[in-house]
């Protein structure tokens, strides 16, 4: 019999909607020479009936079946099955890009390493986005190296973007934990253990995204019998690299301090005094371990939490993440030196030693207004301190200037002391919550901007910062992005068009740019989203309006009606296709064989419900019409 290339071991359980594209995607690998094992983990679906037709149509796969016990015990199967020089592991519900598997090996066969491992894309519906877990670790090739030289591959803690070879996996005695969240301390001890990896930047392995309520191990995070499988792997990962590679514990820590507690201090604090007590035992027992500079990468909300969890103040967490859900934990900053002052959050709760906010000490600001009066801009603002109470500071000296992205230069808008007040704000969810910030405001006339600044049709940030008892402190000017102040129309001096903008994420901006077309009607006919305007140069062609949506290109066509220079659209909104995040961003282009982005001139910006969708008609970043659907 002769022994394939790869074996491919794909557990799977209740998966009968995605189990056949990830066996599709395996079996039509570039790779040819491997074996296929599916482990049905006692499945109560047709996912079984669906393998079994692709086993009748292809030799390489075969089918194991098994009663329910879990995904660690089926892998553990899977691998008792496989023959291959090479393993590999996916799981029912992702997907493998064709080339994946033959880089990988190939990659193995050139430089005897152990294992290689690849970049990983999330997959959302149809749609792929950057893993943030991998994007660091893979973002260019290493060849032959190990987690000791490339500490961020201690994130790398996934079972599936990797192929092991099977003597060095033998060799180790590898196996699977028979619980939930087997695969970290496997990938770890993989790592740790390996002579040298492989590490490729191209994504192979799509990491499903799935939607579907209580579809996932990671969506029944906060159920006791999840978290109790998370920590011990949580343990067991820290003792591998604790015996194996003592110099990434402290990167592992500050992953687990941030992830994994977060979620531990979540599902206990929902609990109070009634949780477990083996549960928290658990979390303590990986805490004591964990070294104190790894407790400061922690946020100071999330390091109180985390500390009454390690000192088992079970009725502190709860009112204290309580406290925190609502806004309504607000330390009191005080700061201690001269020469350098180091800045301290007070909390009866908190010791000294993991009291310091230096480092978090940032500006939060937002916009309450913001509108013409003839050629000048004003607007008025709040600054914040990130959550905490800054009133021992009293009062700071605020400034606001505009500063144009490339060549730094800068237009000083206002300048003034300021003490803090405490307001009721309105947040994206409705909710009203007190916050304590230093008001501004600002004045800005275009007749400011010189000929040169004009002619350089640029991009300019709004900035503002305070001074004040040794706080030095700026940022950009931001804000929710769906909450008012509205963005402000396009003003227009020496045939240059000043729009103010708003990033994706709240940010505002003055661009400074022409304009091929002009929207100057936009708003809602029904269910459609209608807008009209005029074209500077109408060109041969029959023009299209064109979307073009921001997460992953995805494009739609709908008419444009064309009367000499003056345009006319009409989307229907019903028609859009759904969105693949919980944010969609629909770019409207106006297409007559180059690409126009029309400047949008009303500053109406219209929300419509269209059969349980919301959608804005807002201003993109450099004045064009954008959709969006949230």
């Amino acid at each position: 019999m002769l022994v394939p290339v790869l074996s491919v071991i794909v557990p799977f359980y209740n998966v009968e909607k995605y189990i056949g594209p990830c066996l599709d995607s395996i079996t039509s690998q570039t790779l040819e020479d491997l074996e296929v094992i599916c482990v049905d983990d006692g499945s109560a679906d047709d996912g079984p009936v669906v393998v079994a037709a692709r086993q009748a149509a292809d030799p390489r796969i075969r089918f194991v079946r098994q009663p329910n016990k879990g995904v660690g015990h089926a892998r553990n199967v899977g691998l008792r099955h496989a023959s291959g020089r090479y393993l590999a592991f996916v799981d029912g519900d992702d997907t493998v890009p064709r080339d994946a598997f033959g880089r990988l090996v190939t990659s193995l066969e050139d430089t005897g390493s152990d294992l290689a491992c690849g970049n990983v894309m999330r997959l959302h519906g149809n749609v792929l986005v950057p893993s943030w877990a991998h994007r660091q670790a893979f973002a260019k090739p290493r060849r032959r190296t190990h987690i000791s030289r490339h500490p961020l591959l201690v994130r790398d803690r996934m079972l599936w973007n990797k192929v092991y070879r099977r003597s060095f996996w033998d060799r180790l005695g590898l196996s699977f934990p028979e619980r939930m969240y087997e695969d970290q301390p496997v990938a770890m001890a993989a790592h740790v253990g390996a002579g040298s990896v492989d590490v490729l930047a191209r994504v192979v392995y799509h990491w499903r995204q799935r939607d579907e309520p209580e579809s996932s191990i990671t969506q029944r995070r906060l159920e006791p019998g999840n978290l109790r499988d998370r920590l011990l792997s949580v343990l067991q990962t820290a003792d591998v690299l604790g015996r194996g590679a003592p110099e990434l514990k402290g990167d592992f820590d500050r992953d687990t301090l941030d992830i994994d507690m977060s979620v531990a201090v979540e599902a206990i604090a929902g609990l109070g005094s009634s949780a477990d007590p083996g549960l928290v035992d658990l979390a303590v027992r990986y805490l004591d371990g964990v070294a104190p500079e790894a407790w400061q990468s922690l946020p100071y909300e999330q390091r109180l939490l985390v500390h009454l969890l390690h000192r088992r103040r079970l009725d502190e967490l709860t009112e204290t993440f309580a406290d925190a859900e609502a806004g309504r934990l607000r330390p009191k900053v005080t700061s201690t030196g001269l020469l350098r002052r180091r800045w301290y959050g007070r909390h009866p709760a908190m010791p000294g030693h993991l009291a310091e906010v230096s480092a978090e000490l940032k500006l939060r600001s937002r916009l309450v207004s913001l509108d013409w009066r003839e050629s000048v801009l004003s607007g008025a603002g709040r600054a914040a301190v990130g959550t905490f109470d800054v009133s021992d500071v009293r009062r700071v000296r605020m400034n606001v200037w505009l500063r144009e992205r490339g060549s730094g230069a800068t237009v000083p808008l206002s300048e003034g002391l300021s003490a803090p007040v405490v307001e009721d704000v309105r947040q994206e969810d409705g909710r009203l919550l007190e916050e304590q910030a230093f008001p501004f405001r600002f004045a800005f006339d275009l007749e400011t901007f010189t000929k040169a600044q004009l002619a350089r049709r640029g991009l300019w940030d709004l900035y503002v910062g305070i001074r004040g008892r040794g706080l030095r402190l700026e940022g950009r000017v931001g804000g929710p992005r769906w909450l008012p102040p509205l963005i402000p129309e396009p003003r227009r001096r020496s045939g240059v068009w000043a729009v103010p903008v708003r990033g994706v994420k709240g940010a505002w901006s003055l661009r400074l740019r022409h304009a091929q077309a002009v929207i100057g009607e936009c708003g809602l006919d029904g269910d459609d989203l209608v807008f009209s305007g005029e074209m500077a140069d109408v060109g041969d062609g029959e023009p299209v309006l064109r979307l073009r949506r921001r997460n992953d290109g995805e494009e739609m066509y709908f008419p444009v009606a064309l009367a000499g220079r003056d345009f006319h659209a009409r989307v229907p909104l019903a028609d859009i296709d759904e969105r693949v995040s919980r944010e969609a961003w629909w770019e409207v282009l106006i297409d007559h064989g180059t690409a126009i982005r029309p400047l949008v001139r009303t500053a109406h910006r219209a929300v419509a419900t269209v059969a349980e969708r919301r959608f804005l008609i807002d201003r993109g970043e450099d004045g064009c019409l954008l959709l969006a659907e949230r």
